[in-house]
C-alpha cells in the first residue's frame, strides 16, 4: 500500500515496483542488523526442571539479561545448565520481570549459541522454530549479529531489487540497531510520554552519516526502512536537521505529534493496535490518515504481522 501524505490518498501495488517511487537523488537507509538464536532450552541443577532462556541484551563480557520460562521456578542462585558446554547462575532480577545470568563456557560463547540456540521467532507464530529459520527470519543484508527480533520491513527486500535500486542511482545506506523485545511490548497507559522503551543499541557511521546529509543538500528524499531505522536518525539529528554518526543505547519513543526532521519516507509492516510501532506510523502519516489507511487494508485482506504485507508512506 502507497501512503501519499500530500494528497491523502493511497494505491496498491506490488514490491517488486518499489524502486518506480524513487528518484536518483535519494538514498535508503537500511538496518544491518542480524538475528541471533537467542532462545536457549536448558535445565535446572539438581531438579532437571526444564527452563527456556530468552537472551535479552548482553550486559558484559558473559553477562547477560535474559528472560526465563517459568520465571516462577527460576530463582536468584539457581544455575541453569544448557548441554555440555554452556551454563549460567542466576545473580540478580530485572524491573521488567526478567534475570540477569552470568554465563559459564568453554570456547566462544557465540559459535556455542548459534549451535544450540533456537531462532527467536514472533509469538504468534504457532510453531517450533526450525533450523531454516536461522537464515530465514533474516534480511538479505543482515550482517552484525545482535538483535533478538528480525527489522521485519527489510524481509521485503531481494538482492536482485536491491540492485535494480543501486542502477537506479539510489544510494543504499547502512546503519545497525539491535532489536530487543521492548518494540513490540503494547503500551499500557493513557499518558504517552509515560511509557519507557527498552533501550537497544546502534550505530551510524561517518559515512553513512555524511552521505544522508548529502543527500538532503541536493534535494534528495530519505526513505527509512523500517521504524529502528527511523529511530536511529532522529535520535542522532542536530537541532539544524543534520545526522551525526554516532553509537550507543537508544529509547527513543515516537508518538503523535512529532516533528520529522530527516526522513521524507517510510518502508513498513502492517502493526499491531496499542503498539509503540503503531504510533510512530502515526506520527509519521498523520493520525487520521493512518488509520483510514488501515481500516482500508483490514477491508481488503491486507496481512498483518512480521511476514506480512508493506506500506510505503511518502
Amino acid at each position: 500500500m502507497i501512503l501519499n501524505r500530500a494528497d491523502q490518498t493511497t494505491d496498491e501495488t506490488v514490491f517488486s515496483d518499489f524502486v518506480d517511487y524513487l528518484d536518483p537523488k535519494d538514498c535508503l537507509v537500511i538496518n544491518e542488523t542480524k538475528v541471533f538464536p537467542a532462545r536457549l532450552m536448558g535445565t535446572k541443577d539438581k531438579t532437571d526442571a526444564k527452563v527456556e532462556i530468552f537472551l535479552l541484551r548482553q550486559l558484559e563480557d558473559g553477562l547477560w539479561e535474559v528472560l526465563v520460562k517459568p520465571a516462577r521456578k527460576v530463582r536468584v542462585g539457581n544455575r541453569l545448565s544448557v548441554g555440555r558446554d554452556l551454563a549460567c547462575d542466576v545473580i540478580d532480577n530485572t524491573v521488567s520481570g526478567g534475570r540477569v545470568v552470568r554465563f559459564n563456557y568453554n570456547g566462544d560463547f557465540f559459535e556455542i549459541v548459534e549451535k544450540i540456540g533456537q531462532s527467536p521467532l514472533p509469538p504468534y507464530v504457532h510453531r517450533d522454530p526450525e533450523p531454516s529459520d536461522k537464515e530465514r527470519y533474516q534480511t538479505v543484508y543482515a550482517r552484525v549479529r545482535g538483535a533478538v527480533a528480525a527489522p521485519t520491513a527489510g524481509l521485503h527486500f531481494t538482492k536482485e531489487l536491491l540492485k535494480k535500486i543501486e542502477k537506479k542511482g539510489v544510494r543504499i545506506v547502512p546503519m545497525v540497531l539491535h532489536l530487543g523485545l521492548g518494540s513490540f511490548r503494547p503500551v499500557i497507559v493513557e499518558d504517552l510520554s509515560r511509557h519507557k522503551m527498552d533501550s537497544e543499541y546502534y550505530e551510524i557511521s561517518a559515512l553513512s552519516a555524511h552521505t544522508i546529509n548529502e543527500t538532503k543538500k541536493n534535494g534528495g528524499k530519505v526513505i527509512a526502512v523500517g521504524t529502528s531505522t527511523v529511530r536511529v536518525l532522529e535520535t542522532e539529528v542536530t537541532s539544524e536537521g543534520w545526522v551525526r554518526p554516532g553509537r550507543g543505547w537508544t529509547d527513543k519513543f515516537i508518538f503523535p505529534p512529532y516533528e520529522f526532521r530527516i526522513v521524507d519516507g517510510l518502508i513498513t509492516n502492517f502493526h499491531l493496535p496499542a503498539s509503540t510501532l503503531l504510533m510512530l506510523v502515526a506520527a509519521f502519516a498523520g493520525r487520521d490518515f493512518a488509520f483510514k489507511s488501515y481500516r482500508k487494508a483490514i477491508k481488503e485482506n491486507f496481512r498483518f504481522y512480521s511476514y506480512g504485507d508493506a506500506m510505503l508512506i511518502i
